[in-house]
């Protein structure tokens, strides 16, 4: 089956749980969470939970897990806390939970970037990945990088990912 035929199989409608990593922003001030809602809802997919935490590893880890454990979940989204100051420690917390790395993700991400605000894009660490069956994405928190992060890469992508892992976990269950 070609790529065309999967994307046609795919799930319209994915559920997303969105976090928002920043010791600065909070509610109306977090302008990347409130349009990577906005691009998620604007799709056509579900925003199943949205929140706001410091960039606490223990912290974020525990959410991140608190989805992946959520039935209907199928995906998180993560932004901030990916660059290098001694703060961004976002993908320590999430790359670790990673059982299957999308190296692909991130490689693209930094190549857009880099089209866009050039040699800087280096300093990213986007990761995307599987997680106890689900995706999972951590990418940068300015407004710019949610933006290229959902409409160039997730959400063309989101469908087709989330309709192969759900070929997997029907596999995994036993037949009735």
């Amino acid at each position: 089956m070609g790529f065309e035929e999967h994307r046609r199989r795919a799930p319209r409608r994915v559920r997303l749980a969105l976090l928002t990593v920043s010791d600065t922003r909070r509610g109306a001030e977090d302008v990347s969470g409130t349009l990577a809602r906005r691009l998620v809802e604007s799709a056509g997919h579900e925003v199943l939970d949205y929140r706001v935490l410091p960039d606490e590893p223990d912290t974020v880890r525990e959410q991140v897990l608190r989805w992946l454990g959520q039935d209907g979940c199928d995906a998180v989204v993560v932004n901030g806390g990916t660059g290098v100051s001694s703060r961004d420690r976002t993908y320590e917390a999430v790359s670790a939970l990673l059982e299957k790395r999308l190296d692909g993700f991130g490689e693209l991400f930094r190549w857009l970037s880099y089209r866009r605000i050039g040699a800087s894009a280096m300093l990213s660490r986007a990761v995307a990945g599987i997680a106890r069956g689900r995706a999972v994405f951590s990418i940068p928190g300015s407004p710019d990088a949610v933006e290229l992060a959902l409409e160039e890469l997730i959400l063309p992508e989101i469908g087709h990912l989330i309709g192969e892992l759900r070929k997997e976990t029907s596999r995994e269950r036993p037949l009735s």
